[in-house]
């Protein structure tokens, strides 16, 4: 079966950088669009970026453009969202979602605290 396990949130100050990964496994993870949602408290959840298949195009929601990468390893069928100059607004509970052939499939999500 499809599971998504995402980590490497955390608490970080302002300014600073975090790393989150997500693991997949049980679909053909190349050929799969990829992408980051994140949901604040008392907020609808929103995309942060997504990538295709091939690596060859990603977007980005517009408060985070020149801040964060999404990268991914197909071979270790892994995701990644390389977040820099982290903003007190970036505080939220991120999700990675996979769009197969068989319908859309979330992760438990991980807690990214930016905070003074």
């Amino acid at each position: 079966q499809v599971q998504l396990v995402e980590s490497g949130g955390g608490f970080v100050q302002p300014g600073g950088s975090l790393t989150l990964a997500c693991a997949a496994s049980g679909f053909t993870f190349g050929d799969t669009v990829m992408t980051w949602y994140r949901q604040a408290p008392g907020k609808e959840r929103e995309l942060v970026a997504d990538i295709t298949g091939d690596n060859e195009r990603t977007t980005y929601a517009a408060s985070v453009r020149g801040r964060f990468t999404i990268t991914r390893d197909n071979k270790k069928n892994t995701m990644y969202l390389l977040m820099s100059t982290l903003k007190p607004d970036d505080t939220a509970k991120y999700f990675c979602q996979a769009s197969t052939v068989t319908g859309d499939f979330w992760g438990q999500g991980t807690q990214v605290t930016v905070s003074s």
